[in-house]
């Protein structure tokens, strides 16, 4: 990959033989809207299955999830996010389907653009930034047709996109090859998990309630706070800092409003608002290593227990009756071993894809 870089020479990219069209000459729109009742496909995907930034198809609905008019799509189509374009929404087709009509659904003219260069053109500053530029309305801003057709743009000749579309499939493969090993990761350390809450041999059954109590935080506005040296932690984990501090370190937080049941671990003193608990550990079970309790209430899946509010907030007692299973002392220090292991495991996969989407971003922008 760095030879054909260097090859390309990104970086001093000689436009001066480049050609400008415009985008209906790049693409064609394809409009054929069918009831999904009448599809005769197996797939739905509307923006609310499109990942912002991202390139491919995550999730999928179904026809009957759906009522209305919809657009007919097939393998190698591109859908676009024509509402709220700056949500960066564009993502390659790898079936027959139907998606949202607030989707445009565009087929790259291989005349013009590689098909294999035409998802990574769509997903350039140049290209998203004209987008919300001609975006029209106020709560849910609109792309219209008849304006982007006419939009232009500077595209490199034939064989020069073949080698950039080379370029960036290569990275987008190392990308997907560190996302298989994150999921696999994550799917280990979730059956670890699992044992906390089911019956297994030699192991002592309690309520959470048993093993620790759930604190109210107090409240600090982001106005009054100054800041300091101490994490504030809120249900949606740490947000900013404080000059003083509330709870000596290390500690979890449990959230109560909003982000229902989320955990977060602290290792020095912080300050807990009142939308989350701080957690205290029951006398008895001091001796059990704080952290083991901060994986056995992420175990707990505490979410389940929000109450379905304007805000969710969640129901401390049934929280605290949840039940849960602890290991022995000997096999609590072999799972902190094995989760200290996948977490750190789990940090360093995630940061290879954000370097990773980071280097794609920036070869994307040098090109286009």
């Amino acid at each position: 990959m760095e030879t054909m870089t260097e090859k390309i020479d990104l970086k001093n990219l000689d436009k001066s033989n480049w050609t400008s069209f415009k985008f209906e000459e790049i693409a064609q729109k394809i409009s054929k809207t069918v009831k999904p009742e009448e599809a005769e496909v197996d797939i739905y995907v509307g923006l609310e299955h499109l990942n912002g930034e991202d390139i491919h198809i995550r999730r999928k609905g179904i026809p009957a999830d759906v009522k209305g008019g919809k657009l007919r799509c097939y393998p190698g189509d591109i859908i676009f996010g024509k509402r709220r374009a700056y949500q960066r929404k564009a993502a390659i087709v790898d079936f027959d389907g139907i998606c949202s009509a607030h989707a445009f659904v565009f087929r790259a003219n291989p005349e013009v653009i590689d098909p294999k260069l035409f998802p990574f053109f769509l997903h350039s500053n140049q290209f998203m930034h004209r987008m919300v530029d001609i975006s029209v309305g106020g709560l849910s801003p609109t792309i219209n047709w008849g304006d982007l057709k006419h939009q232009e743009f500077l595209l490199p000749p034939n064989d020069q996109q073949a080698q950039l579309a080379k370029l960036l499939w290569a990275m987008d493969d190392v990308i997907e090859r560190e996302k298989v090993v994150l999921e696999r990761t994550e799917v280990i350390k979730n059956s670890l998990f699992k044992k906390f809450t089911s019956s297994e041999e030699n192991w002592t059954k309690h309520k959470i309630k048993d093993l620790m109590t759930f604190n109210y935080g107090s409240a600090l506005k982001e106005s009054d706070r100054k800041e300091g040296e101490y994490n504030v932690v809120t249900s949606s984990g740490i947000q900013g800092t404080h000059n003083e501090y509330k709870t000596e370190g290390p500690g979890i937080v449990v959230g109560r409003k909003g982000n229902v049941g989320q955990v977060t671990w602290l290792d020095d003193n912080f300050w807990t608002t009142d939308t989350a608990y701080f957690v205290l550990i029951n006398e008895e079970f001091k001796h059990v290593p704080l952290k083991f309790f901060y994986y056995l209430l992420i175990a707990s899946n505490l979410k389940k227990h929000s109450i379905a509010t304007a805000v969710p907030g969640l129901n401390r007692d049934d929280a605290l009756l949840t039940n849960v299973f602890l290991p022995t002392e000997n096999e609590i220090s072999s799972y902190l071993d094995k989760f200290s292991t996948l977490d750190e495991k789990l940090t360093d996969i995630s940061s290879k894809i954000s370097s990773s989407q980071s280097l794609q971003k920036s070869l994307i922008n040098q090109i286009f």
